[in-house]
């Protein structure tokens, strides 16, 4: 039984974190692109969804189960590829690895996790999906390849939203830097949070489990402005298993790589790290569902806060949510009882939204209409 941590929703969650965390480390995971106009915007275009409750409909057994490519995921909802995340508490990567191997879903292993992919894949019961960068020339990013190929690795997310890092003021501010370095404003910061210092020095400053420094050294600042079509095209050629594409939001590229052999496409702002002037990835996902067709996988991220907003983007034309933040506000806040905790919550309020709404599963959800009203706030009205 798992100690309750008074998270019941992920604004708890992100309200504990802060009280616990570094401010450096607080603000590398909750910071976005420039002034942050962006991520609100973004959210509040989820926000602005309406969904229409229906009644009268025996809505007493509820099924959460989604078929995600050839396996069934237990909940409708995965982990996002988050780097270094064992920032938020020593111990996270394996914490959302052991999530993953038991509800069955996807664990994006990012390409600087802090535990080497091998193991991730391991403890995540062959859950794990590892997240690309193509960095520099390439070359790196090839090796990087072959590795996950040769550990097992069934699918490969590559991540193409990120030509230069974005410029996020917040880190900058505090001199955040990978690999993780401490200087005397860290010094004086981490003396301020005991808790979290004292568990890191006992566990180790977090690393990027990766790089060994020989066959690859990642540099996070490194340019990646050198991908195009053809990069994609070769990586495509090499990889035998899946292929998801990362922070797409332009129809047009939806389609494009559609053609050229995506096994699916991942609508994502990167959380607003990258631009923010960005569109919400939210209505970016509508334009994109009527763009590839109703059946060609479309997986979303970006701005999911609950339940309910889970609900929302399967409506908007996602066929599975990936989520990021949240969960590590949830461990920097109560470890792996406040995951679990969060974890559950957000799957209560999808149980929920489902029952007002009259649906009992989440393939209901497909048949929508998205009407857009005079404010260009989507409403999705489920009627069935």
């Amino acid at each position: 039984m798992l100690r309750q941590t008074g998270i019941h929703s992920s604004e708890d969650a992100r309200r504990l974190a802060r009280r616990s965390l570094p401010w450096m480390v607080f603000d590398y995971i909750d910071g976005s692109a420039g002034e942050e106009h962006g991520a609100m915007l973004a959210r509040r275009a989820i926000q602005d969804i309406r969904l229409t409750p229906r009644v009268l409909r025996n809505v007493s057994r509820r099924e959460l189960r989604v078929q995600l490519f050839d396996k069934l995921a237990v909940r409708p909802f995965g982990i996002s590829p988050m780097g270094m995340c064992n920032l938020s508490t020593p111990g996270a990567d394996l914490m959302l690895a052991r999530l993953a191997a038991r509800d069955r879903v996807p664990h994006g292993v990012s390409t600087v996790a802090s535990t080497d992919m091998e193991t991730l894949l391991k403890v995540s019961g062959g859950m794990a999906w590892f997240q690309l960068y193509f960095s520099g020339d390439g070359s790196g990013t090839m090796k990087l390849v072959e590795r996950a190929r040769a550990a097992g690795y069934g699918t490969l997310v590559l991540t193409v939203d990120v030509p230069e890092v974005g410029r996020r003021p917040r880190e900058l501010r505090h001199g955040f830097k990978m690999p993780f370095r401490i200087g005397p404003r860290q010094f004086v910061d981490f003396a301020l949070h005991p808790r979290w210092s004292l568990s890191t020095l006992i566990r180790g400053r977090p690393q990027m489990a990766n790089f060994d420094g020989r066959d690859y050294v990642f540099d996070r600042t490194e340019s990646r402005a050198a991908a195009d079509w053809t990069t994609f095209e070769r990586l495509r050629a090499a990889w035998p298993g899946k292929l998801v594409v990362k922070g797409v939001l332009h129809p047009d590229d939806a389609l494009r790589l559609k053609a050229l052999g995506a096994d699916a496409i991942q609508v994502s702002s990167h959380g607003c790290r990258q631009l923010d002037a960005a569109p919400p990835a939210i209505e970016a996902l509508a334009a994109i569902r009527q763009a590839v067709g109703p059946t060609y996988p479309l997986f979303y991220d970006s701005g999911i806060r609950s339940g309910e907003d889970v609900v929302k983007a399967y409506a908007m034309g996602a066929d599975f949510v990936f989520l990021g933040r949240p969960l590590l506000y949830a461990m920097a806040a109560g470890g792996e009882a406040g995951l679990h905790q969060l974890w559950d919550v957000l799957a209560q309020e999808v149980s929920l939204t489902l029952a007002q709404l009259g649906l009992t599963d989440m393939a209901a959800l497909r048949e929508r209409a998205l009407p857009h009203n005079g404010d260009q706030a989507v409403q999705a009205a489920i009627s069935r």
